[in-house]
């Protein structure tokens, strides 16, 4: 390309002055993968898309791709989130499979007759299957927690085929043919099923109001929960009588474990009838355990810490890495050398099967080359190999000698992935002076905290720039424009897109920059001339501008409209979320009181999800009143029902306690499903009272044997859904900790309620319903006052 001609007059060409080349727009790039230069390609998923499919999608074009590649040019998978996506879910599954395998066979015991054990193992699948066909038609995708919703919900689904199945199971017993049995024993229990059904539906429904990525989540959640314990509902007042009807034999529970069986709960029943006489004269006992739960729930929930997720292995953590203010590229580049080095051991010995570095920090590029980032991916969770905090630790240990760079491990968030931090405190304030003198003491005084490491700030004043400072006047003088000076030291100093080319179909920019030599020290500027337009000579850039070499912040942030500045720091250990930002709002609120505090990113979601997750519950409670108001036309029964909830509450905190866990957003949709769960029992117990005085019982002897006829009953299902919880207890593999506390908070929650149920239940029906009309003496008094108009 001719450009022009020299004073010789010889032709000038484009490679005469300046070298030409096909090249990346920005060369500064280190990608390595296991000690091996790459060129890193990330491809990141819709927010709506699926990651599954994106991930299959991915692996055919890599496929396509690499048949085109050259000999010896390979595409390696290095990073793949769908990994713990897939071995999550596959893991669910065989929860899954075991949940129903207990909840069958716990059937089988109770009632000793392999025939009874099979409506279960029919209805059960069918109730299943059909909410599966919801799912499919509200759009919905088969994800962890639709699945982890069905694994909870085997438990619960069976509870309304088991109250029908035992009462025609027992009225056959009694002498009832199995038609007979089926039709009455289905009838009798009919409004029963219903109340639950709907209480647990009630339940559900609020979770959805739920706002951000846990609205989201557990949406899908809650309509599987309620989708299968609709279907439940259905199928056991309609298909399970006809099964019970065809299956199961009048002489049937006569064999010697038949037998056995019903002499323990004999013996159990019998001594329940003593303790429920005596505890219906001591009102004060019964008191003082409702209060004690009461207070129970009060301490624990005060005592065990917060935060928005469980700390999960997701087989892969992020380190983030930090060099000086202005470091250059080659600088972070060594530093990022020196790294790898360091963790290529851990490579070799098993834990980390893929060690990424790349710098600087972002795919997306831009010119701070001060920070890097790695990501080290775990070999699979069946490798045999160490916990990833471990791991994550051993990592952290081995780069702590390495001067010149801050480097600290983290673990990607439970719910989105991220690789921030998971403490992000906002401070503001009016003046950016100010708040960096306040930032600079919480930094100082959070830095003793072992629970916070990688304490740092989005506001660094050490950022070195140079400042140009044109002369306007000497400029005007010399006939130089400055929009001229400006391209000039855009050119030369950086890089300036000036046109594109076309080449095989593809167009290509075409920048201009100066030689990386050239732009070294601010001396190069005395080697830079522009053009004057008066009198077509060059004059030295030096006498139309002066230098400053100062130190500033990089970028002025603000947040909600108010001058702003982030203190995030990673927690280590024990040390929850919840935790670090109670010490920083108290630690902050000594140093600053005039500050104002907010948050960012899954600080945030803590925040905002607490106090989303305290209205869902009071909306849950006053639902679920208001149906069973509904149903049992009455105020006093569904209170004396919803006193099981406190009871529910206090032993899935208590079981939190005990295990060491955390109130998360797993725990708290838990401790909500309780207020659906927990009134299941009572439900039996005050629907057969009402039954039992409609028959012409009094009102002492219904109660007693309303009790006792529903033992059996309240006992199966309760097992039952403490069997569907124990398998998330026990869980491995991928997802296991956020199992494990959904199925803490169940399997506690329920076992407490269930013993208490038996006796609170009873004495608060006992002190408080005997002057309360049941549903059908409404009814007939109604009927009976309509006859007269």
């Amino acid at each position: 390309m001719v450009i022009g001609r020299g004073a010789d007059g010889y032709l000038i060409r484009l490679k005469d002055v300046a070298r030409v080349e096909v090249g990346p727009a920005e060369w500064r790039r280190l990608f390595r993968g296991n000690g091996v230069n790459m060129v890193g390609l990330g491809i990141i998923k819709q927010s709506t898309a699926n990651t599954l499919a994106v991930t299959r999608e991915a692996k055919k074009l890599r496929d396509r791709i690499q048949s085109t590649l050259p000999e010896g040019m390979d595409i390696k998978q290095s990073f793949d989130s769908s990994v713990f996506v897939e071995s999550a879910i596959s893991e669910v599954y065989t929860t899954l499979f075991i949940a129903a395998g207990l909840v069958i066979l716990v059937i089988l015991l109770f009632l000793g007759d392999w025939r009874a054990m099979m409506v279960p193992a029919v209805t059960v699948p069918v109730s299943l299957i059909a909410t599966f066909t919801v799912l499919y038609g509200l759009g919905y995708s088969i994800n962890l927690l639709t699945l982890l919703a069905l694994v909870l919900a085997i438990g619960m689904v069976v509870d309304d085929g088991i109250v029908v199945l035992e009462n025609i199971h027992r009225r056959m017993n009694e002498g009832e043919s199995p038609l007979v049995a089926a039709y009455r024993g289905a009838r009798q229990v009919g409004f029963a099923v219903v109340a639950t059904t709907l209480v647990l539906i009630a339940v559900f429904v609020p979770i959805t109001f739920l706002q951000d990525d846990a609205g989201r989540l557990f949406g899908e959640f809650a309509v599987a929960m309620a989708a299968a314990v609709g279907f439940s509902s259905v199928v056991a007042l309609t298909l399970s009588p006809v099964i019970c009807a065809k299956l199961l034999k009048a002489d049937n529970g006569r064999h010697r474990v038949s037998r056995l069986g019903d002499r323990v709960f004999s013996s159990l029943q019998s001594r329940y009838h003593a303790g429920l006489k005596r505890a219906l004269h001591a009102p004060l006992a019964m008191g003082l355990v409702l209060v004690a739960a009461l207070a129970a729930c009060y301490f624990l929930f005060k005592q065990i810490p917060q935060e928005f997720a469980p700390k999960e292995d997701r087989g892969v953590f992020f380190m983030i890495i930090k060099g000086p203010e202005g470091a250059s590229f080659d600088y972070t580049s060594e530093r990022v050398l020196e790294i790898e080095e360091k963790l290529m051991p851990l490579v070799d010995g098993g834990d980390i099967q893929r060690l990424l570095l790349r710098a600087p920090r972002g795919f997306g590029g831009g010119e701070d080359f001060s920070g890097a980032m790695g990501i080290i991916v775990l070999t699979p969770f069946d490798s045999g190999r160490r916990d990833a905090y471990a791991i994550m630790a051993d990592a952290r240990e081995r780069v702590a000698d390495i001067s010149g760079v801050m480097v600290f491990p983290i673990m990607p968030q439970a719910l989105g992935g991220h690789a921030n931090k998971a403490v992000q405190f906002v401070i503001g304030g009016a003046d950016y002076d100010e708040l960096a003198r306040w930032r600079d003491r919480i930094i100082s005084e959070a830095s003793a905290n072992p629970g916070l490491v990688g304490i740092d700030s989005d506001y660094q004043e050490s950022k070195p720039q140079l400042r140009v400072s044109i002369n306007r006047e000497r400029a005007a003088s010399l006939g130089v424009r400055l929009i001229d000076i400006n391209r000039t030291l855009e050119t030369l100093l950086g890089s300036r897109r000036v046109t594109t080319f076309m080449r095989d179909g593809e167009e290509y920019d075409v920048i201009l920059e100066g030689e990386p030599d050239a732009q070294r020290s601010p001396g190069d500027l005395h080697n830079i001339y522009v053009r004057s337009t008066t009198t077509d000579r060059l004059i030295p850039l030096s006498n139309l501008v002066t230098l400053e070499d100062r130190a500033d912040a990089a970028t002025l942030n603000r947040y909600n409209r108010m001058r702003a500045i982030t203190i995030d720091a990673a927690v280590a250990g024990d040390y929850t979320l919840g935790e670090a930002l109670t010490y920083l709002e108290q630690l902050t609120r000594e140093v600053a009181p005039e500050a104002v505090i907010d948050y960012k990113g899954e600080s945030l979601k803590l925040k905002t999800s607490s106090g989303d997750i305290y209205f869902i519950f009071a909306l849950a409670l006053m639902v679920v009143f208001l149906v069973l108001a509904a149903q049992f036309e009455s105020f006093v029964h569904p209170f004396v029902i919803m006193l099981t909830v406190p009871l529910a509450i206090a032993g899935a905190l208590l079981g939190l306690s005990l295990f060491g866990q955390t109130i998360n957003i797993y725990s708290q949709v838990a401790l909500i499903m309780l207020v659906g769960l927990a009134p299941k029992n009572g439900i039996l117990i005050v629907e057969f009272a009402n039954q039992l005085r409609d028959e012409g019982r009094t009102f002492e002897e219904a109660l007693i044997e309303a009790a006792g006829q529903r033992l059996r009953p309240i006992l199966m299902t309760s097992i039952t859904t403490i069997m569907g919880a124990v398998p998330l207890i026990l869980a491995t593999g991928a997802g296991a900790e956020a199992r494990f506390v959904i199925g803490v908070v169940v399997a506690s929650g329920v076992s407490l309620a269930t013993v208490l149920t038996l006796f609170v239940v009873p004495l608060a029906y006992y002190l408080l319903a005997r002057n309360t009309h049941t549903p059908l003496t409404v009814t007939r008094q109604l009927e009976s006052e309509l006859d007269k108009f």
